[in-house]
């Protein structure tokens, strides 16, 4: 199921914290609602607004599979080179080119890892200047059938303004934190 990620900006957390509000009681779920902010500390402030985890804020995931891609393609390189120069025949055989292979995985995605962490989020950063200003930018995730609630609940709220959208392929997601409950501040 493909899901759509709509992004909007606005400069009153009061007026967020009321769209999230009726967002939700219009049928769209808590780990739909995201709302990425400068001030993490006013956003904590408002009680019905789930702030983005500070884990979505870093390039974590992105940068580690970019990190696990050069690891595959560095194994790739040692299974080649330890065939085309017959490296294998000895009474090892594959045994310490597999041991390399799994190093050279795992260190390149912990450093593509330890990179990312470092990075802000490749995602929020055309962000950055509305951010700086002051801004709020809050992105909902639409199950197909849900863009009419958005549309009703955007009506009400000509301060929101649309700042893009993106296909949102991470479903799975949003169903554990439904199944497993979100945690949120109180």
């Amino acid at each position: 199921m493909m899901m759509q990620r709509q992004y909007f900006i606005c400069n009153s957390l009061n007026e967020l914290e009321k769209f999230e509000e009726q967002l939700e009681s219009g049928g769209i779920s808590v780990p739909q609602l995201h709302v990425l902010s400068a001030d993490d500390g006013e956003v904590a402030k408002h009680q019905h607004l789930h702030e983005v985890q500070s884990i979505m804020k870093v390039d974590l995931v992105h940068a580690s599979l970019q990190g696990a891609a050069v690891g595959v393609a560095l194994s790739v390189t040692v299974v080649l080179v330890a065939h085309l120069f017959d490296l294998t025949n000895s009474a090892a055989g594959w045994t310490p080119f597999a041991f390399l292979m799994m190093i050279l995985m795992g260190f390149c995605t912990w450093e593509g890892g330890f990179i990312g962490i470092q990075r802000k989020n490749y995602k929020f950063a055309r962000f950055e200047e509305f951010l700086a200003a002051g801004q709020h930018v809050f992105f909902v995730d639409l199950e197909p059938g849900q863009k009419t609630i958005l549309e009703e609940v955007l009506k009400i709220h000509p301060n929101i303004l649309p700042a893009g959208s993106e296909p949102y392929s991470q479903h799975w997601l949003i169903i554990l934190q439904r199944k497993f409950g979100v945690i949120r501040h109180s």
